[in-house]
């Protein structure tokens, strides 16, 4: 059995908008809303003010639960227009963000930049010493944090998640070659060796408690993933829709969050640094030097950039719409891929709410 708490909102926005189009001028939304620090108190929007068909709210819902979900949320403006929870998961109960929570990395290692902690020019050896990779010091030496960032560090992807020096093998030089690859995490030891403290720590008071969410690092591996609720997952996806800034406090420069959100090399077009992007020309998967044409979620807006994660762990945030959509659960199916093609369905579904 699945239990659903449902909340239905909404303003007069989306009337007869297809999934590409820009909000026209003329119906400017009110000003965006954020949820109080240290309050489990979130405005809504009724549902049936959005002119959306509730003819496609259970659809959407029953494809949710078929795929395993575990929450899901939609925020317009900042406001919760639809949440709901399955199979005993409740507001309260944390999750994991899977590689979602790369996309915390990236605005951690931007706020360490904008304080002057460092460079994302520099090389990562000047913070983590030489000898971080087993690659030839020469190559090595190429590797900068902007490299990381942007999943094109040249160190061998088919190697497993394991991210000792052994492992980091060299096999293009830095900025040729664009492969996904769990590397990125030495960010945080960069971050943490420029802060002069834990990157927990570091990452706890610059962005966490800023913004009032919970959560936690939890040690995985080589790697620390992490868990938190899926309001919390919506703050940090509210913050990255309002550029960076969590109503007037600028949490994360806006220059940056242009530039993470924006293509950041020229092999994979939907990549920015660590965020997917949506309505490119081509694309690069996990695991594949293959392009794709055309966008990687054809029934997605096309400005809509993403965090995604393991098991289908999803952040949609679409500026045009002023849209967050939270997705946490099991894998939507059998593959455990970022990317499937569940997004795209779920798209087709979210779409047909306000057509």
């Amino acid at each position: 059995m699945k239990s659903i708490l449902l909340t239905l909102m909404g303003l007069a926005l989306f009337t007869n908008c297809s999934p590409n189009e820009q909000v026209p001028a003329e119906i400017t939304p009110e000003t965006m809303y954020f949820p109080p620090i240290g309050s489990n108190t979130w405005e809504t929007k009724d549902f049936q003010s959005l002119h959306w068909n509730p003819a496609a709210q259970q659809p959407l819902l029953d494809y949710l639960a078929l795929k395993h979900s575990k929450s899901f949320m939609i925020l317009i403006n900042g406001r919760i227009v639809m949440e709901a929870y399955f199979n005993g998961h409740s507001a309260a109960s944390n999750w994991y963000w899977a590689s979602a929570g790369k996309t915390l990395t990236s605005t951690m290692t931007g706020i360490a930049q904008q304080e002057g902690l460092l460079n994302i020019n520099d090389k990562v050896s000047a913070y983590l010493n030489t000898g971080w990779t087993s690659a030839p010091l020469a190559k090595e030496n190429l590797i900068t944090c902007k490299n990381l960032l942007s999943m094109n560090s040249g160190l061998n992807d088919a190697l497993g998640d394991d991210v000792s020096a052994a492992n980091l093998q060299y096999t293009a030089d830095a900025g040729t070659r664009w492969a996904y690859h769990n590397v990125y995490v030495k960010l945080q030891d960069v971050v943490a060796v420029a802060s002069g403290q834990s990157y927990t720590a570091y990452f706890n008071a610059k962005l966490r408690d800023k913004i009032g969410m919970n959560g936690l690092w939890v040690p995985n591996g080589d790697l620390s993933v992490y868990w938190s609720d899926t309001r919390s997952m919506a703050r940090f996806g509210l913050l990255m829709l309002n550029k960076g800034k969590w109503q007037n406090t600028t949490i994360l420069n806006e220059n940056y969050f242009t530039e993470a959100t924006n293509t950041s090399q020229a092999i994979n077009q939907s990549y920015g640094y660590l965020w997917w992007l949506n309505g490119k020309s081509s694309y690069h998967l996990p695991q594949s030097q293959l392009q794709f044409n055309g966008s990687i979620i054809p029934s997605g807006p096309n400005d809509m950039f993403m965090a995604l994660g393991k098991n289908d762990q999803k952040i949609y945030v679409v500026p045009s719409k002023k849209m967050v959509v939270i997705r946490m659960g099991d894998a939507a199916d059998a593959a455990n891929l970022a990317l499937s093609d569940f997004d795209d369905v779920l798209w087709q579904k979210i779409n047909a709410l306000y057509q």
